[in-house]
């Protein structure tokens, strides 16, 4: 049977990314994407030493070995500076009902490269189990109305089916690597904290070298709303929600706790229906039961 603490750590990922995605929904509306992925991450890094320090007695890990060091970091490149950047601009070129698409095959592309590169073995249930629970989530994302104008209308539609399948790939890969660093013996915080930490400093270089740093300060430091969405977007997200999820590939199978994770578009039905007021289809409902099955099965076997 599955884990029990690394399956209800997928799950309080899955919750407390859908948590964040929608703190960051309206601080994107006030500042752009652009700048809200580069404050959360320089948020979350805050957030994540304080709590080092408390627990550890030091602001940054001291003990690891450089290759430890390594994967996080590389972890952080793939992960969270590349394969973000590939879904946000997937966003701009093919919208984010055909970006999320993209996005909900990364358990299947984690079952394969976890094949690969960690020799994890998944049981012929576990695999059913997958499947059943991408399908819901697809079923649900393709819910969420026609599709837009964007969605094949464009000279960058070849590209941004592309750039979304990027950000799929780099979400598995960065997890991936992660597990390699858990495996030497680091505790989650301590990688989650040189994860997000690697990644601020790159994407804060980044907006040094492009004249954008000022302009993300001034922009957040302009906008009183702005900074609470973040704040509680970053609490959500990075810091509590990246910390769980690496709790929970240390305890599972990285495709079947990508699986558990991949459950937000299923938790913000709710949300949408409340704060967004969106309908919800029968195809939502159906995908619901389906991603529910699937992970009962997941639970079970």
């Amino acid at each position: 049977m599955l884990d029990t603490i690394g399956g209800l750590a997928a799950l309080g990922t899955s919750i407390l990314w859908a948590t964040g995605s929608t703190f960051f929904t309206f601080a994107s509306r006030e500042l752009g994407s652009v700048a809200v992925n580069r404050v959360r991450l320089l948020l979350a890094t805050i957030f994540l030493a304080i709590t080092h320090l408390g627990i550890n007695g030091a602001l940054l890990p001291a003990n690891g070995k450089a290759e430890t060091w390594f994967w996080f970091v590389l972890s952080g490149v793939i992960g969270l500076v590349l394969g973000d950047a590939f879904l946000f601009q997937a966003f701009v070129w093919i919208g984010p009902r055909l970006s999320m698409l993209l996005m909900s095959l990364a358990p299947v592309i984690s079952m394969i490269f976890s094949w690969i590169f960690l020799a994890e073995r998944l049981t012929p249930l576990q695999v059913l189990g997958i499947g059943v629970t991408v399908l819901g989530v697809s079923t649900v994302i393709l819910d969420r109305g026609k599709p837009s104008q964007t969605d094949g209308q464009n000279r960058n539609y070849l590209k941004g089916l592309l750039f979304g399948l990027g950000g799929a790939v780099g979400q598995a890969l960065g997890l991936i690597t992660s597990k390699v660093g858990l495996n030497a013996g680091v505790s989650p915080l301590s990688g989650n904290l040189i994860r997000i930490f690697s990644a601020a400093v790159i994407m804060w270089f980044i907006a040094l070298f492009m004249n954008q740093a000022k302009v993300t300060i001034d922009s957040v430091w302009h906008s009183g709303r702005a900074r609470s969405f973040l704040f509680m977007g970053t609490l959500a997200g990075p810091f509590l929600g990246v910390w769980l999820s690496l709790v929970a590939i240390q305890h599972t199978p990285v495709a079947v706790a990508t699986t558990l994770m991949s459950l937000a578009p299923i938790i913000l039905l709710p949300v949408g229906k409340i704060v967004f007021k969106e309908r919800i289809g029968w195809r939502a409902v159906v995908g619901t039961v389906l991603a529910v099955s699937g992970v009962a099965m997941l639970f079970l076997v």
